[in-house]
């Protein structure tokens, strides 16, 4: 049963993925995640690209997806509102390239992200000492 997957450690990993490959497609010229691209992107999004999916992956080893995943969730919740009411702040002075069609994706990723961290159960795991 699909339902029975999608747990916490599941979702960091996928989303881990997905902010690691875009995070190096962005160094990579192309249409859609570049410096000229649809999303514009500079070396300083990559890296945070990059980062957020090394957090996403370590998550699950270090026991705290679901803390990631929410932390995320509240994070892109500002940068998207940000985006669309002081760019400037978001971009933290043009250090990191965004344009409207970033702001647009990082509201609809603080959507998803705020209603699979908050609303959807996610399992923990749970270990016991055995003496």
């Amino acid at each position: 049963m699909i339902e029975s997957q999608w747990n916490a450690r599941f979702v960091a990993t996928i989303l881990g993925v997905i902010f690691v490959a875009v995070g190096l497609l962005g160094f990579i010229p192309n249409p859609l995640v570049s410096d000229v691209g649809y999303f514009q992107v500079n070396a300083a999004h990559n890296f945070v690209h990059l980062i957020t999916g090394a957090l996403l992956l370590l998550s699950p080893y270090f026991g705290f997806p679901v803390l990631m995943i929410r932390t995320l969730a509240v994070a892109y919740t500002a940068i998207a509102v940000l985006g669309f009411v002081a760019p400037d702040v978001a971009s933290l002075d043009g250090a990191i390239a965004m344009n409207h069609a970033d702001h647009w994706l990082h509201a609809a990723l603080a959507i998803v992200l705020l209603f699979i961290g908050f609303t959807k159960p996610m399992e923990h795991s749970v270990t016991t000492a055995h003496m």
